[in-house]
């Protein structure tokens, strides 16, 4: 069925890079998640009231509620869209993090609701609901339907890399759950007859599992907006189509901003030989931009640091200084390094240090540890450092 839907409705199903071609997924999820839960939502209703079962009323206003996250599904992809503006030179791409974060409110506002009720149930004592035939068929159905909608906004959601569609296929699979709940509580029921209502208490366990999808929808949507970094996959394929490039001996500094999926920019300092022919190079980082464009939808800008690598004793030094500062930690890292050439008091080593996530030293600490390691190399070494932070999460 989804195949069908995406034939019938996309026109170039595979240019997913093309934000038109996102703009239709995400219509077409909007328009299908539109029509299955008001037909639900009037289903379940209508039978949750002749039989007074607070589970099925519930599930029914859930359903209700996903049709305003399919609304807000389409809005968030149209006016991601939107071309950038002077006000937005980076486009509009971050609308749709912000619309799948409104869906994760409305999953919580569902889960708190079905609480409330739930526990008010359970305190009143209000009786385990009776359920007919007929609406055992709806809650039936009503899984099978909502289990299709789950399946079919994640595999949209996958294929276009949208957080928006993942969040409405994890509420899709929330109320599949929900509703498979009620009628094991049904099925229980009819078996042994309990001294509690089963189906408020069904209704907490419910209500928790949809809480907790809730908050992890709404984290994940969140590390987007606030910036979260990079995949490894996509470092690592930067770092490669570089390196590919022999002009180029090393690369630091790597930094890359989200505004939106295929809204990627980033920016890397690139370390060449000096005595590169200035032209030629210019060239070859004009080619690197546009491959790593094209290949993988990052508009890349390379600054180049120039690098005395054929010196051997300054790439010896380099390398001992390497080697020794993995002793404070191992994931330390220096690049930039520039020497002053050898004296018999004081030869100058600058350059810069990565430091990893949650390093505990203070920079004044790390100085003073790594410069005792210079000295321990050489006693006229004086360290003249700078200290940095991987941007990329390593």
């Amino acid at each position: 069925m989804t195949a069908l839907l995406t034939k019938l409705f996309i026109k170039n199903p595979d240019d997913i890079k093309n934000n038109a071609t996102r703009t239709q997924y995400g219509s077409l999820s909007g328009v299908v998640g539109i029509l299955c839960n008001l037909l639900l939502c009037a289903f379940k209703i209508a039978v949750g009231s002749l039989t007074h079962s607070i589970s099925i009323v519930a599930d029914g206003l859930n359903n209700l509620s996903d049709m305003g996250s399919s609304v807000i599904t389409i809005l968030g992809f149209k006016l991601a869209n939107k071309p950038a503006d002077k006000d937005h030179p980076f486009g509009h791409g971050r609308i749709e993090y912000m619309s799948a974060f409104i869906v994760a409110i409305l999953i919580l506002l569902v889960g708190f609701e079905l609480m409330k009720t739930s526990v008010t149930a359970i305190t009143n004592g209000t009786p385990m609901p009776t359920y007919s035939i007929v609406s055992i068929i709806v809650l039936a159905v009503s899984v099978i339907f909502k289990f299709w909608l789950f399946l079919f906004n994640r595999k949209i959601g996958k294929k276009i890399d949208s957080e928006t569609l993942l969040a409405t296929a994890q509420d899709s699979l929330n109320d599949s759950i929900a509703t498979a709940v009620i009628l094991l509580s049904v099925g229980v029921s009819k078996l042994v007859t309990l001294p509690f209502n089963l189906d408020a208490v069904m209704g907490i366990a419910v209500a928790l599992f949809i809480l907790w999808a809730g908050i992890n929808a709404a984290k994940e949507t969140l590390n987007r907006l606030l910036g979260e970094p990079p995949s490894p996959e996509l470092i690592t394929d930067i770092e490669t189509a570089i390196l590919s490039h022999d002009e180029f001996v090393g690369i630091h500094d790597l930094m890359i901003h989200n505004y939106g999926p295929g809204r990627l920019f980033a920016s890397v300092h690139v370390e060449v030989p000096q005595d590169i022919d200035i032209v030629h190079c210019h060239e070859q980082i004009d080619l690197c931009e546009k491959e790593i464009f094209d290949n993988l939808g990052v508009m890349l800008v390379i600054h180049m640091d120039p690098m005395d690598v054929n010196n051997e004793e300054v790439n010896f030094t380099r390398q001992q200084l390497s080697d020794g500062i993995k002793v404070i930690n191992d994931e330390l890292t220096l690049h930039d390094f520039r020497m002053t050439p050898m004296a018999d008091t004081q030869t100058n080593l600058v350059f810069d240090v990565v430091i990893p996530q949650n390093f505990n030293l203070s920079e004044k600490e790390l100085k003073e540890k790594i410069s005792q390691i210079a000295k321990l190399i050489n006693p006229t070494f004086c360290c003249v450092i700078t200290v940095e932070r991987d941007f990329t999460g390593r």
